[in-house]
């Protein structure tokens, strides 16, 4: 097995990239190596995000695979900011879509921490679910670490 690209505190990670662009984070290895400045880059970033500074996205070259829909809802997601969550209702009337449809569409992120899903709540606050390692827990910690009170349902915005 290959070493992982990052160790994060919810675990270690891989990424996926081809020439220019980041494809995935996953929690499973690649067969090929990311690209060394992308991984760099992700690095630079995944370290600033997990000291509490929050970087912006738009220095990396994000390209995750997915239907066009599925990218519209990765899109969307760009717009919520750290520390602010959002229901998945807002979100699909947002993108003019349908809540069930959008949360398939997290579910599917390969993109976990840098495309922020955890950032998607029910409408009454409650953690529903988290496509990235760790499940719930790594949602509360992720949201945590943003300064989101989640001891109790937390009220989307």
């Amino acid at each position: 097995m290959t070493s992982p690209d990052f160790e994060t505190p919810l675990g270690p990670y891989w990424l996926h990239t081809d020439a220019v662009s980041i494809l995935a984070l996953s929690t499973q290895p690649t067969p090929d190596s990311a690209d060394p400045a992308l991984r760099q880059q992700v690095a630079e970033w995944l370290d600033a995000y997990f000291k509490g500074s929050f970087p912006a996205l738009d220095a990396l070259p994000l390209a995750p695979r997915g239907t066009p829909f599925q990218r519209r809802v990765w899109e969307a997601l760009r717009e919520i900011p750290p520390g602010r969550i959002e229901s998945y209702g807002a979100l699909a009337k947002r993108i003019d879509a349908a809540p069930r449809p959008v949360g398939a569409a997290l579910g599917a992120n390969p993109l976990p921490i840098l495309l922020p899903c955890h950032r998607v709540v029910a409408s009454d606050g409650a953690l529903r679910g988290y496509s990235g390692r760790g499940g719930l827990e790594s949602k509360r910690f992720l949201l945590r670490l943003e300064g989101v009170e989640v001891t109790r349902r937390a009220r989307p915005v």
